[in-house]
């Protein structure tokens, strides 16, 4: 048999201390673990010191070149990325395992899809599930794009499916989904912005309300109880106001626009 491959699981975080230690204790398997930090003021380094010495600190520059610095400070080709209110499960782990000790050539990525909570209630619809991301490559085929948010991984050659889960904490509650939904429409319509997309009153009115329809009735919302609705409701919020920042930044940046031609 060929000899066994060699995994890196990377993570990257910030302020991450009620979180980060059961996403590290579940990737224990892995040949090592690579965190980068972007500045946390909590104990997220010294709780990820017990588990690596691989712990760097790098400025923060969005989600994709953030991932792909934890990729570059790898030690080994195949690399696993988690996010830190996630868990590997055991499942996973073997066929990950059983995987990389397999004889022959692999695929040059492989997709995990994942089980996502909003606090104890497991979203099983609104397009949560089962939410297949690409976790696992060969950095020599693959590595993640420029994107502030909702990174994705760009792959040279086959992607394969994994049926092993990830347990996805991401939200505790509604003021968790908040807290999050404000910072990612942020980072949304800087993005937007940037590629020169202006904010239509199509934008503002139909895709809030399509959000809505899409989450709650397309991708059987309603059958996730009262957790569904929050959820719909949460989704069509977080396009109008990911709209609305952007033609604020629009309208900034035309005014912006103006005082150098007044100048």
């Amino acid at each position: 048999m060929s000899e066994r491959r060699l995994l890196s699981a990377i993570l990257i975080a910030c302020n991450e201390e009620k979180r980060i230690a059961q996403c590290l204790e579940s990737l224990s398997f892995a040949d090592e673990i690579v965190v980068v930090d972007s500045g946390s003021s909590d104990a997220t380094r010294e709780i990820a010191r017990r588990y690596t010495d691989r712990v760097y600190e790098v400025a923060w520059r969005g989600f994709g070149p953030q991932k792909q610095a934890a990729v570059e400070l790898a030690s080994h080709d195949w690399v696993l990325n988690v996010d830190c209110d996630e868990r590997v499960t055991a499942e996973l782990r073997r066929e990950i395992e059983e995987l990389l000790a397999s004889e022959g050539e692999l695929a040059a990525a492989y997709q995990v899809p994942r089980r996502t909570f909003l606090g104890d209630k497991e979203i099983r619809h609104c397009g949560w599930y089962p939410d297949r991301t690409t976790r696992l490559f060969d950095r020599k085929k693959a590595r993640f794009g420029e994107q502030m948010v909702h990174e994705s991984v760009a792959v040279d050659g086959p992607i394969g499916r994994l049926k092993g889960h990830l347990l996805h904490y991401s939200f505790v509650g509604l003021a968790d989904l908040l807290v999050k939904m404000n910072r990612y429409t942020d980072l949304s319509a800087r993005q937007l912005a940037e590629r020169g997309k202006v904010a239509s009153w199509y934008d503002l009115t139909v895709r809030p309300s399509a959000a809505f329809v899409k989450t709650y009735l397309v991708r059987l919302g309603f059958l996730d109880g009262a957790e569904g609705l929050v959820v719909s409701v949460a989704n069509a919020t977080s396009t109008f106001a990911k709209y609305v920042k952007l033609r604020e930044l629009n309208r900034a940046g035309r005014s912006g626009q103006g005082k150098g031609e007044e100048r």
